[in-house]
């Protein structure tokens, strides 16, 4: 994670585009439940970000942020050491991202390795749009107006952080002396890559229908795993395979012990275990981690009061904290008009 004797202010976000599952678990949830522990976190349901490629379709936004607040909640975040909000609930995200449109220059956005990579994965989509062009803009905006420190990101998602510390200092070069900076430069916190796959072997991705969701019940994770493809070789149960040509291998590798893979991986070579025996052992795991969310989720999931209104303090401190800093962004800009 980071060495960092003192907290950071760490802000990250989410997409509410659909259900989560254990890729979401595994590459981000696990992260924050760390972060939280060690620095002052602020986390937020990005749903004006799910509108730069869905913004044909923004039902899905109100159909899936709750879930995913849930998610949230039974996963472990917990409200009394982070902040968690819903990003329209703050409008200065909003008023800040349209200050930086107006000093930003349009090559650097058209630079952002993940803009062309978009456009060629989502040919089906007209993303010929500033909203999806300057993303990575609102982005910045959502960063810097909680003077956040770092940002926990992929290596994808670098060249994202990278703009925003350009935005930063151009803001300070223009409006600001040098030695009075209004913002600092955050800092990418490179997070461990989930080396989860989906359940046949490509992405876990909800377009792929590979995947394991936190909310499903116990028996419909049970029958996706059990159908799992194989190794294409163990057509019968006495043909001996390979795990490295198993998808079912890859979650071996995460979630059971050296002692469980040892023996696996003599069983299948030798033809020792079927494919059912070896997905048996994976199945405990998955039950393991999996069960104890769900429990807590149903028990939240009773409770939607509840839920709201850890959102509406949520959204109470992400508007004091943004407050803060557009009041001296405006100053700087000599826009604070009494009339």
């Amino acid at each position: 994670m980071t060495s960092q004797t003192h907290p950071l202010r760490v802000l990250s976000g989410m997409r509410p585009t659909g259900r989560l599952h254990l890729g979401h678990l595994k590459g981000v949830l696990h992260n924050w439940l760390q972060l939280q522990d060690q620095h002052r976190c602020f986390f937020f349901a990005a749903d004006w970000h799910a509108l730069t490629t869905d913004y044909a379709n923004p039902g899905i936004v109100q159909s899936t942020i709750w879930d995913m607040l849930i998610d949230w909640l039974a996963v472990g975040i917990d409200p009394d050491k982070a902040v968690l909000f819903i990003q329209s609930e703050v409008p200065a995200h909003a008023e800040l991202h349209l200050l930086f449109s107006f000093i930003t220059p349009l090559p650097w956005l058209e630079r952002v390795p993940t803009y062309k990579d978009q456009i060629s994965q989502l040919r089906e989509k007209d993303l010929g749009t500033y909203g999806f062009l300057g993303y990575p803009l609102l982005q910045a905006a959502d960063i810097l107006i909680y003077r956040a420190d770092a940002v926990p990101v992929g290596e994808d998602q670098v060249p994202h952080v990278e703009l925003t510390r350009e935005v930063a200092r151009r803001f300070n070069h223009l409006y600001r002396k040098p030695d009075q900076p209004l913002f600092a430069e955050p800092k990418a916190l490179l997070m461990p890559a989930s080396k989860l796959p989906g359940l046949d072997g490509r992405k876990m991705s909800k377009s792929y229908g590979n995947t394991i969701e936190l909310a499903e019940e116990w028996k419909v994770t049970e029958k996706k795993v059990k159908t799992m493809p194989t190794d294409p070789a163990r057509v019968r149960r006495t043909d001996s395979g390979t795990p490295e040509r198993c998808p079912v291998w890859d979650f071996h590798k995460l979630y059971s012990t050296a002692e469980e893979r040892g023996a696996i991986q003599e069983g299948c070579t030798s033809a020792g275990i079927g494919c059912l025996d070896c997905k048996q052992v994976l199945l405990g795991h998955l039950e393991a981690e999996l069960q104890p969310i769900r429990d807590r989720r149903i028990a939240i999931a009773s409770r939607p009061d509840t839920v709201k209104d850890v959102v509406r303090a949520g959204n109470a401190r992400a508007n004091t904290e943004a407050e803060r800093t557009m009041e001296k962004v405006r100053k700087t800009l000599k826009m604070g008009y009494r009339v």
